[in-house]
């Protein structure tokens, strides 16, 4: 059980989550969950079981594997070389449709992104812009919140889709779908050498963040907004 703080810490800092905060959506005592990841005592199967539920990690995991490795090692396919599900739309004319993920859907799309039904229910649309290429696929992402700003929270960002994650030019605003964190829109920067993302905010009060390529379903490169918002 060497890894089993360690694997403890990692998997509530990859949230973002303070141990206060982990205490109560899990029904564990902040000092308890403190004495875990120090080492300083071991936690009974029934209070595993409680972190095994929150962060979908079996028990074997919990107890005896490094995690964190295990993530670094795990080799991600950057390129895209194998099949990504990506549902589309067309029209009357086989011409490809935008779909529209507003936030109400946001939760949603991290199950259904896959399911062309899903996105069948998704408000879709063409727009008559000579910038969109008819060879690429778009989606349009509803934001939400102030880490973008001078974007405004309700923005809708258009996006290209990236099949290929290593043509993400560092320092550029991307739409990132994750297991962990949902639907992020975030200046990217590469670093596949650890097997991660790290994703900047422009408003400086939001800290930047890295996330594992094995938490990243999607990669849209945003090519424009539209808001209701006049300066």
């Amino acid at each position: 059980m060497k890894n089993l703080n360690k694997n403890l810490k990692h998997l509530r800092i990859r949230k973002r989550l303070s141990q206060s905060r982990l205490s109560a959506r899990i029904g564990i005592g902040a000092s308890s969950i403190s004495s875990y990841e120090q080492r300083r005592s071991t936690p009974k199967i029934s209070t595993l079981l409680k972190y095994s539920d929150y962060f979908n990690r079996n028990l074997d995991e919990l107890v005896k594997s490094d995690i964190e490795q295990a993530e670094r090692e795990k080799k991600q396919d950057t390129k895209g070389e194998n099949l990504r599900i990506l549902p589309i739309l067309v029209d009357e004319k086989n011409d490809e449709m935008i779909s529209l993920v507003p936030v109400k859907a946001a939760a949603g799309y991290l199950n259904g992104h896959s399911d062309a039904e899903f996105i069948s229910e998704l408000p879709n649309f063409r727009m008559p812009f000579a910038e969109l290429s008819e060879n690429k696929t778009y989606r349009a992402f509803q934001i939400e919140g102030e880490s973008m700003l001078p974007v405004p929270a309700g923005s809708y960002i258009i996006c290209e889709y990236l099949q290929d994650w290593e043509l993400i030019k560092d320092n550029t605003s991307h739409i990132v779908v994750t297991t962990d964190d949902g639907i992020v829109y975030k200046r990217v920067v590469k670093d596949f050498d650890n097997n991660q993302l790290l994703l900047n905010s422009d408003n400086k009060e939001y800290l930047s963040f890295e996330v594992s390529l094995n938490q990243v379903v999607e990669v849209w490169k945003a090519l424009g907004y539209v808001s209701f918002q006049l300066p």
